[in-house]
């Protein structure tokens, strides 16, 4: 929510920024209790006081001072008691993203400090390494607004994969011509004196800010608050289904860029040219052996855990663990369609009982894939927790495909780039994190924290959304799109 009450309940000044900088945030206690659980530091004061599911004093400290109303905690996130609800703008002078800024330079300091510091890091540490000091890249995470990990986890992955981050980085500002929306006449202005917002502009700044950030948080509440206008559903702070924001974030950019000039009569973007793909279903009338074929364009596929695996509690490396490509052959294989999805047979002319089988046609440069781990019962969404092993290196999908004699059998081959884990029980509790692949390095990207992994824990994950790229990308079809 964009708060109003900024002017006067913000002020930060130098007795404020000494105490940030000399108390550490995980360290805080409430000045009434002296609990540290859920501690919240007053941007106009600097008292720190419990939130108010601990003992309450942040909110009692606020109807003591009613200019007292803006209050953040140790994850960076503003809360304002006036609105009573999570704050995703600043004042005009940025003064609590300052505010951020001192407390993340404080946590990277003493982590720089204590990693080169210890002995195990200093025998670790190669002539290379030595050569590199001072040219280390701190890569940024994303500030929480609020439940907002579902938007987080997406973003990393997608900053993540080159071929999708560069084009935007390289893109030039611009907003909608303030008399054409998505779905009108299509062209895109640098004129600013439009209120039509624009998805394609604000991930663009977002992207810049992870290349350029050097360790610094960044706060999307820029795109946060688009997101809020053009889609009701996605407003509020309830955690929502990181593959539903995906699908939505992916769809409106492709809409949004379809209006450019460079698109102008094209149904092509750089989002289908990199994770479109092609997948054929196949009918067949068991009655007379009638077949009918259609092609279907996707952005990602959705992945049933199959039935047997369910409700396993194998553990990574089990010979009975459910493998990823467990769950694909599920999803391409010939199935008999129940009583309400009857097909209409164009030669008997009627509803006659018939098979479905999927191939996938053609490939996308990036292949996403989504695990189907929460299922509707009467009323009631649970999770399903299995373990499902997935190739980090090498997912060939060839099986899957209808492929011609002469293609290059590593043109199906696939390497991880990011994979999308949700922690938790339920989608509308829980919390969202990242591991992405970045310059020869795992890194697990969690909200504002980011930090080095390795391959084998990664591969140890629950993964939710795994991001694939092609190790022989059809370069055509990019090329293409970025004349």
């Amino acid at each position: 929510m964009e708060c109003t009450h900024l002017g006067q309940a913000v002020k930060v000044g130098s007795p404020l920024i000494e105490k940030i900088r000399r108390e550490k945030a995980t360290q805080w206690t409430c000045s009434t209790c002296r609990s540290t659980k859920s501690p919240w530091i007053c941007l106009r004061c600097g008292v720190i006081n419990c939130g108010r599911y601990v003992n309450g004093h942040a909110k009692t400290h606020y109807e003591e001072n009613r200019q007292h109303s803006v209050c953040l905690d140790a994850s960076l996130t503003a809360f304002c008691y006036a609105c009573d609800d999570f704050v995703i703008n600043d004042t005009r002078s940025g003064d609590i993203q300052r505010v951020r800024e001192i407390m993340l330079e404080r946590e990277n300091r003493k982590r720089r400090l204590r990693d080169t510091s210890s002995p195990e890091s200093q025998k670790k540490t190669s002539k290379a390494d030595q050569e590199n000091i001072g040219r280390v890249k701190y890569l940024p995470g994303l500030r929480n607004l609020g439940n907002t990990c579902f938007m987080n986890a997406v973003l990393q992955s997608l900053s993540n994969i080159q071929s999708f981050s560069c084009y935007f980085k390289d893109l030039p500002a611009f907003e909608l011509h303030p008399d054409n929306s998505c779905g009108k006449q299509p062209y895109f202005t640098r004129s600013r004196k439009t209120d039509e917002v624009s998805i394609v502009e604000e991930l663009r700044k977002v992207l810049c800010a992870l290349w350029h950030g050097r360790g610094v948080t960044h706060s999307p509440d820029a795109l946060f608050s688009v997101v809020w206008k053009v889609v009701p559903r996605f407003r509020g702070y309830q955690q929502q289904d990181a593959h539903e924001f995906m699908h939505y974030l992916l769809d409106r950019v492709h809409t949004e860029l379809l209006l450019s000039p460079k698109c102008y009569g094209s149904t092509e973007t750089i989002i289908t040219g990199i994770f479109g793909g092609i997948l054929l279903s196949e009918v067949k009338c068991l009655v007379c052996g009638t077949e009918s074929k259609k092609y279907d364009p996707f952005l990602d596929l959705s992945l049933e855990i199959p039935a047997e695996f369910q409700y396993r509690k194998s553990k990574s490396r089990d010979p009975q663990v459910c493998q990823l490509q467990d769950c694909l052959d599920h999803f391409v294989s010939l199935e008999e369609l129940a009583e309400s999805e009857l097909y209409i047979c164009p030669n008997c002319k009627k509803r006659q009982k018939s098979t479905k089988k999927f191939w996938l046609k053609r490939l996308p440069n990036v292949l996403c894939l989504h695990l189907k781990r929460f299922k509707f019962q009467a009323f009631h969404r649970s999770k399903v927790d299995t373990y499902v092993e997935f190739p980090v290196h090498g997912l060939d999908m060839s099986p899957y495909c209808m492929q011609s004699q002469d293609e290059n059998p590593k043109a199906f081959l696939f390497d991880l780039a990011a994979v999308v884990v949700h922690h938790g029980s339920g989608v509308s509790a829980g919390h969202y994190t990242t591991f992405a692949f970045h310059d020869g390095l795992w890194y697990n990207f969690n909200d504002s924290s980011v930090t080095q992994s390795d391959e084998d824990h990664v591969s140890r994950s629950k993964g939710y959304i795994f991001f694939y790229t092609r190790r022989h990308p059809n370069m055509a079809i990019l090329d293409k799109i970025r004349k």
